[in-house]
């Protein structure tokens, strides 16, 4: 009997891979379709490029930060895709996680795919989304066992917000129709987007080269919370995509009673725009995609 443990073992091992690789294919069949609908829905990016002309009645800082960023001259994207890696804490533990993005600028949505790792090993694979007003997020643990599958109001306006928060990494898109600003001060102005009946509102900071600083809102963190907490990204580190400025290390941070609490950190490592339907074509599919 103890002789054959290691071949049970073993078997074992074989298994449970084999249903992790098959849980990993259907979730990534399922971030596929997604993302088709995503794009299916996207208009192409709005025709010409952007002129100085456009930032004149925008808040200060506002010009400020979309000079910097360098959007002047260069066309609007229609459809956005990055990637990016960072960590995550998950409970108690910080974990590395890689993660696929996909946008919309109109109609505003997004589709995020990201994979979460102990050492080799995929422990936790999540899709996050928002699409036609609303917001929903599936978590498997091993590509297998759903942790998280929400939807909510709550999850509607944190999805809302999110995206929001990410077009910071396509700049022009906040000279949008459905995108309004209200000034504050020479370091800060109030902006809000519109969707499907619904209003988000965040406070964005700039220093006086006109970099943006940080990222603030009322934002609810769990998709049953009663009441919202503030919410913020700050920026710590900036770099260069599709001719742009933009920032590419950040976190983000609940200001919880008492404490904050930090649960991402984020550094882009590749991004492309798509500003036609011409384009729309030659994006990449989803990662993990067979």
């Amino acid at each position: 009997m103890l002789r054959r443990l290691p071949a049970v073992a073993g078997l074992a091992v074989l298994a449970g891979t084999g249903a992790e690789l098959a849980g990993h294919r259907a979730f990534a069949r399922l971030v596929r379709r997604d993302v088709r609908a995503l794009r299916a829905r996207a208009a192409p990016g709005r025709a010409g490029v952007v002129t100085e002309e456009m930032l004149a009645d925008l808040p200060e800082p506002v010009r400020r930060y979309l000079r910097y960023a360098g959007v002047v001259g260069r066309p609007f994207p229609g459809t956005v895709w990055l990637r990016q890696t960072g960590t995550m804490r998950l409970g108690p533990r910080w974990l590395p996680f890689d993660a696929e993005e996909h946008y919309s600028v109109q109609p505003p949505g997004f589709v995020w795919a990201g994979t979460a790792r102990l050492g080799p090993f995929p422990v936790a694979r999540a899709r996050d989304m928002y699409a036609g007003g609303e917001g929903r997020m599936l978590v498997k643990a091993a590509s297998l066992w759903p942790v998280v599958d929400a939807s909510s109001e709550q999850m509607d306006q944190g999805e809302m917000l999110r995206y929001l928060n990410e077009m910071t990494w396509f700049p022009a898109a906040f000279l949008a129709g459905n995108i309004s600003f209200q000034a504050v001060d020479d370091s800060s102005a109030r902006v809000t987007l519109t969707d499907h009946g619904r209003a988000a509102t965040a406070t964005m900071f700039f220093d006086t080269q006109g970099r943006l600083t940080d990222f603030v809102a009322q934002r609810y963190r769990t998709p049953d919370s009663s009441d919202p907490d503030t919410w913020s990204t700050p920026v710590t580190g900036y770099g260069e995509f599709e001719g742009l400025r933009l920032p590419v290390t950040s976190k983000a941070i609940y200001k919880l009673p008492g404490r904050d609490l930090e649960y991402i950190t984020v550094t882009l490592t590749d991004l492309h725009y798509d500003t036609g339907a011409a384009d729309q074509a030659s994006a990449p599919p989803p990662e993990g995609s067979d």
